[in-house]
């Protein structure tokens, strides 16, 4: 018995591997009274034991490796484009590895970061696609550093964008990965960069004569087209209705579930806003977020803000773990029909925020969920603000200055030299 079933190896190995096709042969062979020997002396067992057999099979069949892949960066200024990123690489596996360089390697590689370590940390280990980080990943991909995420973290393939990256002395900072054969590549995310961002903010402070200090100092936004031109660069992000959707959960709230609602511009997203929106979400099943308009930053900001447009600052918020929904363009009040028509539990607002002054005739934001008895205050669990990250760059305006007319030109030319490039 023992020979006829090694025999018949084959046999097992095709139910094994084609389990439907075996499978239908079998009930096919039953049903018209043949001999099951025809195929290969197998006894027809009973049916029970038959599904219960290719239970196992599917089982076996499910439970197959997963793929990891890594993926690493500096992660400054964080925005939707590095989310974007991030997305498109878990894509390509079940579990997504994220390697944060270090300071010092970017100050040696780039110039200094404007966010600190614990800061991009906080950043990235909140996005949504992430699974695990990396703490002071190297820039480039060293042969060392590579077998340790191959033996180590169990890596199966190294992720960039179609973006060149390419070390002081000019040579392709993934190579090894390339060689190795465990390189894949996704699509960088058009209209966003670090480098941008800095001379979103390098340029409004050189219009404006400084960052706003949010106590009314600077002139107050008035049309958007005023308030574009002021603006000095504009961001070259096309919205569409395709990368929200690539973005959000896509589920609501369930039939019973409590509603947690905060609202606020979100501009340059930081840890801070990382670290409310965690907390926030811990009072609650499901976190509602408002972002304000462009118009109401600008108005109850000042210039240069925000130096985000609304839809990029929403994609952000998006990506971010703990965030269910956004509202793209909150009114500046929270409303009882607002209430109503998001089912909204508790509204929540944190102690560290931008200093919002209000303008004639207008009242407390929140008076009606405070009358209602459903808002609370939370203690922030960090003191960053917007201004105070845009203000790091303003008072090292000569370094980032100096560091953004090299990648500036190196952008100008990605912009003049690209095409189309299939992808996410």
């Amino acid at each position: 018995m023992a020979m006829e079933y090694e025999s018949n190896n084959w046999i097992w190995d095709g139910v094994y591997y084609y389990p439907h096709l075996f499978g239908g042969l079998m009930l096919t062979a039953a049903l018209l009274g043949l001999s099951t020997s025809y195929f290969g002396g197998i006894g027809l067992l009973p049916s029970s034991c038959v599904w219960s057999d290719l239970g196992i099979f599917h089982k076996k069949k499910r439970e197959k490796k997963r793929i990891r892949v890594y993926m690493d960066g500096c992660f400054d200024l964080m925005h939707y484009g590095h989310a974007n990123a991030l997305r498109q690489a878990k894509a390509l596996g079940d579990e997504l590895v994220v390697g944060v360089v270090s300071d010092e390697e970017i100050i040696a590689n780039k110039g200094p970061p404007v966010l600190p370590m614990e800061e991009r940390l906080a950043l990235v280990s909140g996005l949504k696609w992430v699974d695990q980080v990396i703490a002071n990943a190297p820039y480039a991909i060293t042969e060392q550093f590579m077998n340790s995420l191959f033996n180590e973290h169990k890596i199966d393939y190294i992720i960039h964008g179609d973006d060149p990256c390419l070390l002081p002395d000019g040579t392709d900072a993934y190579a090894l990965a390339k060689k190795a054969g465990r390189y894949k590549q996704i699509k960088r995310t058009e209209g966003v960069s670090s480098t941008d961002i800095v001379g979103r903010i390098l340029s409004s402070v050189k219009d404006s004569k400084g960052v706003g200090d949010n106590n009314g100092t600077h002139s107050k936004g008035g049309s958007g087209e005023k308030h574009q031109s002021q603006r000095g660069q504009i961001s070259r992000f096309l919205p569409t209705s395709r990368r929200i959707v690539q973005f959000s959960n896509g589920q609501g709230p369930g039939p019973n579930a409590r509603v947690v609602y905060i609202d606020g511009a979100f501009d340059l997203f930081h840890a801070g806003h990382v670290e409310i929106l965690k907390k926030a979400r811990q009072l609650g099943d499901f976190l509602l977020v408002g972002i304000h308009t462009d118009h109401i930053v600008s108005e109850h900001r000042g210039m240069p803000y925000p130096v985000m447009h609304v839809h990029e600052r929403s994609l952000s918020v998006l990506a971010c773990r703990y965030v269910d929904e956004v509202i793209i363009g909150a009114p500046w009040e929270v409303t009882k029909d607002m209430i109503t028509t998001f089912n909204i539990s508790l509204a929540v607002h944190g102690t560290v925020a931008e200093s919002n002054s209000l303008l004639p005739g207008e009242t407390d934001p929140y008076a009606v969920p405070k009358s209602m008895g459903i808002y609370r205050l939370l203690e922030s669990p960090k003191s960053i603000i917007t201004s105070s990250v845009a203000q790091r760059i303003v008072a090292n305006h000569e370094a980032y200055m100096k560091r953004n007319a090299k990648k500036m030109q190196s952008e100008k030319k990605y912009y003049e030299e690209k095409t189309y490039v299939a992808g996410e």
